[in-house]
């Protein structure tokens, strides 16, 4: 056969699919539909590596950080900037306090000129958010007047909150002052660390656990309409056509439908990016220009849907007979066989096995084997339902009336049935592994903190040149503020200069201290010993014997080669007594000296650091907003933090923020593919269910039939998926090292997810099954 004589019989079936009446209309719309759908999900994920290059892009345009031990000197064309980044509520807001030191004084990336002294340039959210009635807290805390806008450039979605002020005063090199001296903006950065190799292997899972229900729904998307199809090529038949000539015009049917589909899912992609910037997801926002699939990547796609479709309509035909009366379909079925299916799995299986046990310590997993592996293993799902389906439906017997018409339905097309839920299954069993993933390794990007939020909610880091005592009472006498604890902190060392061995001193009264350890009597004027809390005793001779030996001379803030320090004398009092420190300590990891005010040397004031611990009352509505006002007021460039018990690791946290984005986009395909899929079985029975009536059947006896079909493989295929993802999972768990622990509370919350789509979906069609049941359905022109 000539590629001449190929084509032919495609453009052949593309005609038909366009001109064959509102049959032929109908099926290549809902092939379209459904084809189109997938392929705007599959635009989206090529377009993603874009959207992170060009967040990063302006991330690095924006960099203010010089990462440098001394300040650089001043100039004309220098700048002082400090970090005043705070929160409304929970939203996050980026703010710079800027000083120009000369005429040349750099810009930040998005602003055209620098703001004067109160004044304030805000992204356009920030200023739609303060010209709002709900936000007079901010505004007090942003008291300057609004002179213009921040663009793109600056900005890593429309959504964010972004704010730069004018400013006078600034200091910038000394400790805690957060003042950096910049010359231009995305100055280079330290060397970025290498990839952490468990989150790679992680990221390689998302993305193919995430894709492949979109190309199963892709590849059923393309035989919809299967069983009228082949009843018009039986007809061909009558004309002389061949078995072969009517695949390849089935084939051309199903390409007509691809085609459109890509272009109904293109334009279902730019209409979503052209939305974009509109929404928010998961508390990030993007612009719409971020979303510029790469041309390789579309090209890819525009190839491979198209050919996927001629390629799955070739292998499905070749299990029906076309001939010239009629489609032998299921007058003998041929049993499904087991054995090929199972390779799949164990194919998968052993393309992962020679990782197990690799963790991150010995190098990176090899990328071609974890997606081969995984993609064999949700394949495997695929190929095993349909076998599940067809033994499970094959005993299945007598019921009430609804149960029967279902049972027979499912044992006349149970490959139609599994072919429904298949996407469902493959998503799943993906999210069970990823779900298993990502609990297991969570305690490798979770460090526990020590902090305790029932006892401070809120952490004030004050700059140097701000006294901890006065902010204290100054928070304290805000609305909402339960207890206010103020302490400062600075190094100390045995020499003045490069000590070996460092611990802290920790300046406060003794109500104060007591926060911090136990105390005994308690005098302005005493000095204490805290131990560490790993130690067993009160009694630590690395304590004695060197920096903290009773009567030794030891050194506040020495100095190191990169850095001066002040190196203030203090000696140790003789009669030292030792205090132990607290469970809850508001600072579990202080160890060194605890000094009340009056024992402190006055040379050293300039080396402590003021932390204020603060705890609100949770019946005072926007009590941490005043605390941060108050805050702002005291010291304008302190930095606040939020008291959480752990913290996680960014790139773990983006990883995981980015899995259930791309998890929430494959649900809403999972349903909307699902619905026309239905619809689609409801259009192929139509005249079927009208007959049913007319003889008396009662619509509730068809509704609940419908009903049972959808349970049945969904039951079935659900099952299939918690095996294979409770075993995906347990592998991917040993690859990285990690100890193996199903979750089988969120393996039957996520299989339930599945069945509730499913459920609602069923639900939504029983009303065109309510108009498609009319006796008026037999009626035929």
């Amino acid at each position: 056969m000539s590629m001449r004589q190929f084509a032919r019989d495609l453009g052949m079936g593309a005609r038909f699919a366009v001109t064959g009446g509102r049959e032929g209309w109908v099926r290549t719309a809902l092939t379209a539909v459904g084809v189109g759908m997938g392929v705007a999900l599959l635009l989206l994920t090529t377009a993603l590596p874009g959207v992170i290059s060009a967040r990063h892009k302006v991330e690095n345009a924006r960099t203010d950080n010089t990462f440098a031990a001394h300040p650089r000197p001043k100039g004309d064309d220098t700048l002082l900037l400090a970090a005043t980044d705070t929160w409304w509520r929970a939203k996050p807001i980026r703010g710079r306090l800027l000083e120009p030191e000369g005429p040349k004084a750099p810009l930040p990336p998005g602003i055209g000129r620098l703001p004067a002294k109160g004044e304030m340039l805000v992204s356009p959210e920030l200023g739609r958010l303060l010209a709002s009635g709900d936000a007079r807290l901010l505004r007090e805390r942003l008291p300057y007047r609004i002179t213009g806008t921040i663009g793109a450039k600056g900005l890593l979605g429309p959504r964010e909150l972004v704010y730069f002020a004018g400013a006078e005063g600034l200091k910038p090199g000394t400790p805690g002052a957060r003042v950096e001296r910049l010359r231009s903006f995305g100055e280079p950065q330290p060397e970025p660390e290498q990839m952490d190799p468990v989150l790679l292997m992680m990221m390689l899972v998302v993305f193919v656990a995430l894709l492949m229900p979109v190309a199963v729904f892709i590849a059923a998307a393309v035989r919809f309409g299967g069983e009228r199809r082949d009843r018009r090529l039986a007809a061909l038949r009558l004309v002389g056509a061949d078995s072969r000539t009517t695949r390849r015009i089935a084939a051309g049917e199903a390409l007509a439908g691809s085609l459109i589909g890509l272009a109904i899912g293109t334009g279902l992609f730019l209409a979503g990016r052209q939305a974009a910037g509109s929404v928010t997801i998961m508390g990030e926002s993007f612009y719409p220009a971020y979303l510029d699939p790469s041309p390789l990547l579309v090209l890819l796609v525009a190839f491979a849907v198209p050919a996927c479709a001629v390629l799955v309509t070739l292998l499905a035909m070749r299990g029906v007979v076309v001939e010239p009366l009629g489609v032998v379909r299921t007058a003998v079925p041929a049993r499904r066989r087991l054995w090929w299916r199972l390779l799949l799995p164990l194919a998968g299986l052993a393309a992962l096995y020679p990782m197990i046990g690799q963790g991150r310590s010995h190098g990176d997993f090899n990328q071609y084997l974890v997606i081969a592996g995984v993609l064999l293993l949700l394949i495997g799902v695929t190929a095993l339902l349909p076998w599940l389906v067809e033994r499970a439906v094959a005993r299945l017997g007598s019921g009430p009336l609804s149960w029967q018409l279902a049972v027979r339905r499912l044992q006349l097309s149970s490959g139609t049935a599994a072919r429904t839920v298949n996407g469902v299954a493959v998503a799943v069993a993906g999210a069970i592994a990823l779900q298993m993933l990502f609990a297991g390794v969570q305690s490798q990007y979770v460090r526990d903190t020590g902090r305790d939020p029932s006892r401070a909610e809120l952490e004030i880091d004050l700059s140097d040149h701000t006294r901890v005592g006065p902010a204290a009472a100054a928070v304290a006498r805000t609305r909402g503020v339960r207890a206010s604890v103020g302490l400062a902190t600075a190094s100390l060392g045995a020499t003045p200069q490069n000590a070996d061995v460092s611990y802290d001193v920790v300046v406060g009264d003794c109500a104060s201290l007591r926060e911090v350890a136990r105390l005994p009597s308690c005098h302005d004027g005493d000095v204490f010993a805290n131990e560490g809390p790993e130690s067993d005793t009160s009694y630590d001779p690395s304590y004695r014997d060197g920096v903290l030996r009773p009567g030794r001379q030891s050194y506040i803030d020495p100095g190191f080669a990169d850095q001066p320090g002040l190196a203030v004398p203090i000696t140790v009092p003789e009669h030292l007594r030792w205090a132990m420190p607290r469970e809850d300590s508001l600072m579990p990891g202080a160890i060194g000296l605890l000094v009340t005010p009056a024992a402190l040397p006055e040379a050293a004031e300039p080396a402590l650091l003021g932390v204020v611990h603060v705890r609100t009352d949770p019946a005072v509505p926007d009590a941490q907003d005043q605390v941060r006002n108050t805050a702002a007021r005291v010291d304008p460039v302190s930095d606040i933090l939020a008291v959480t018990p752990t913290e996680t690791s960014a790139r773990y946290t983006s990883l995981r923020t980015g899995m259930l984005i791309g998890a929430s986009c494959v649900l809403v395909l999972i349903g909307a593919s699902l619905l026309v899929s239905q619809l689609e079985q409801l259009r192929e029975r139509r005249r079927l269910l009208s007959a049913l009536v007319a003889f008396g059947t009662r619509r509730r006896t068809l509704g609940l039939s419908v009903l049972w079909q959808s349970a049945l493989p969904i039951t079935l295929g659900l099952l299939l998926a918690a095996v294979v993802g409770v075993g995906l999972g347990a592998v991917l768990l040993r690859m990285s090292a990690a100890k193996v622990t199903v979750l089988w509370s969120d393996v039957l919350a996520l299989t339930g997810v599945g069945a509730g789509v499913v459920l609602a979906v069923t639900l939504l069609t029983l009303p065109p099954l309510l108009r498609m049941t009319r006796p008026e359905g037999l009626r035929t022109e």
